[in-house]
């Protein structure tokens, strides 16, 4: 049975920093792409960044602030994100892929005040 569970949100002011973490179980964590999501209020999910065997790619709108990474040895892949703006808050999700079917997290909150 594929978990994923993610931690490490909150509420933080503009221009500061949060790191999340989803820690995954029940797949050979190393074999897959891993990505972050996220869903605004009354808005589509959307993608954050992903990470593959080729390298990472980011939304455009979170380029040169965000950083995805991986330990493969924890299981675990992470989002840091600097220098966050209000328009960053949102429920942020973590992905994978597995044969064709989606596995999602519970999802955490991220609120960035003005």
């Amino acid at each position: 049975q594929v978990q994923l569970v993610e931690s490490g949100g909150g509420l933080v002011q503009a221009g500061g920093s949060l790191r999340l973490s989803c820690r995954v179980s029940g797949i050979i964590f190393s074999f897959y792409n891993m990505a972050w999501y996220r869903q605004a209020p009354g808005k589509q999910r959307d993608l954050v960044a992903g990470i593959f065997r080729s390298g990472v790619d980011y939304a455009d709108s979170v380029k040169g602030r965000f950083t995805i990474s991986r330990d493969n040895s924890k299981n675990t892949v992470y989002l840091q994100m600097n220098s966050l703006k209000p328009e960053d808050t949102a429920v942020y999700y973590c992905n994978a892929n597995i044969g064709g079917t989606a596995h999602w997290g519970q999802g955490t909150q991220v609120t960035v005040s003005s």
